[in-house]
């Protein structure tokens, strides 16, 4: 999750870079401007791993390189770049040892959901990652249910959406086998959410 931080903006993308390199904390750059990444709940980040274990066992023995919180992704060259919870990229350009901070070509973005950037996860920051035309699959996880949605780009080079439920598995050609929605809440305690004002409250239990 982020929160636009000012000052400073920067004339460029190589200056953004330059003092992301000295700065504690992560940045996010989006048309020119600075957005300070917040810390996020315990569970974000165990779902976060979850996935990138996962990934890294699929893909093991094969020219892809997944990627989690740390790593910056450029999203336009223009050099707007975000971080994304997970990310897997196989195309080779990626492994040029010159351009070693951050990702270019990724065919896959994941993105843990939370309360204050789930409108913008799905939005404008789905918006900003379908300008990548190497990425064919995004995948948004919630946190407080099992519950994820994946979309991904059919031949027509259409956005589709698929919803997915505890005992789905995701189909990835890529992966070359079903990823489990299951795996990626392994150690995961939902914690309950609370229902907005208005909203109905469910029918007690019959049987209690």
């Amino acid at each position: 999750m982020s929160a636009v931080l000012k000052p400073p903006r920067f004339a460029n993308a190589e200056e953004y870079l330059a003092w992301e390199e000295l700065q504690p904390g992560r940045h996010e750059y989006v048309d020119g401007e600075v957005y300070a990444m917040v810390g996020a709940r315990l569970t974000h980040n165990t779902i976060s791993l979850n996935a990138c274990m996962w990934l890294r066992q699929a893909l093991k023995g094969r020219p892809c390189r997944v990627y989690g919180l740390e790593a910056k992704l450029q999203i336009s060259e223009s050099g707007d770049h975000l971080y994304p919870d997970v990310m897997v990229t196989c195309d080779p350009r990626d492994r040029d040892t010159a351009e070693d901070h951050f990702v270019r070509h990724p065919w896959l973005v994941v993105e843990v959901l939370s309360d204050s950037t789930a409108a913008y996860d799905r939005g404008r920051k789905f918006e900003l990652y379908r300008g990548i035309g190497t990425l064919t699959h995004y995948l948004l996880v919630e946190q407080s249910r099992p519950h994820a949605e994946l979309f991904f780009k059919n031949p027509l080079g259409q956005w589709v959406l698929q919803p997915l439920a505890l005992p789905d598995a995701m189909q990835m050609d890529t992966l070359g086998q079903p990823w489990p929605v299951a795996s990626l809440y392994e150690d995961v305690d939902f914690v309950p959410v609370a229902r907005p004002a208005g909203m109905p409250q469910p029918l007690p239990d019959p049987g209690r």
